[in-house]
Formats: structure tokens, C-alpha cells, sequence
């Protein structure tokens, strides 16, 4: 439970440091779309059983894939998607934590 809690904290905590250190002038509307991001756990929807806490994310559902990553990464180099990209990489991160974790990494 207390692993959960910080996951989703940090969903929403790292965004807002990027966007406070990055974004100053503008840091709510880019913290604001980089949360946005976290729409894209809509493809667990797919998944079944739909919940499964030992289960990684990465890899495993469509818009966790490695090739989505690829392609959330060149949206980050590309200024109009930049901050989608960066919010959609930060979120596979915290994603690929809880894997590290499930793999007996301590971070």
C-alpha cells in the first residue's frame, strides 16, 4: 500500500519538479499537460486481468511498449510535443521503478 501511495505521488510530484525547474515561466501549464500523460494508463483497460500489483507495466501493455517509449522520446526532441514527450517519459520511469523493484533492484 505505502509502495502505491509513493508511485502515484510521484505521477504527479515529478512532473511538477521538471515543470518548476524547466518550465518557470510557465510551470503550471506544463505541469498541467505532463499530468495529462497520465491518460495513457488507459491501455491497462486491454489487460487481463485488469489489475495485477506484480505485474510491469513496461513492456507489457501497448502504450507501455518499447516502441512507444521510442516514439515518446522523439516527441520530447520535437518542441510542439516536447512536453507530452517529456510527461509520457517521466511516467514510464515511475513505471519502470516499480519493475526495478519487482526485480529486487533497490533504487
Amino acid at each position: 500500500m505505502i509502495s502505491t501511495s509513493i508511485h502515484m505521488a510521484l505521477h504527479g510530484l515529478l512532473p511538477l519538479g521538471v515543470a518548476l525547474m524547466f518550465f518557470r515561466s510557465n510551470w503550471r501549464r506544463a505541469w498541467l499537460i505532463m499530468l495529462a500523460t497520465m491518460l495513457v494508463d488507459l491501455d491497462h483497460l486491454l489487460a487481463d486481468p485488469l489489475f495485477d500489483a506484480n505485474r510491469c507495466s513496461i513492456g507489457f501493455h501497448p502504450l507501455h511498449s518499447y516502441t512507444a517509449i521510442t516514439g515518446y522520446l522523439l516527441m520530447s526532441l520535437w518542441s510542439p510535443t516536447r512536453l507530452v514527450g517529456i510527461g509520457l517519459l517521466i511516467h514510464m520511469l515511475v513505471d519502470a521503478s516499480d519493475c526495478w523493484r519487482m526485480a529486487g533492484f533497490a533504487l
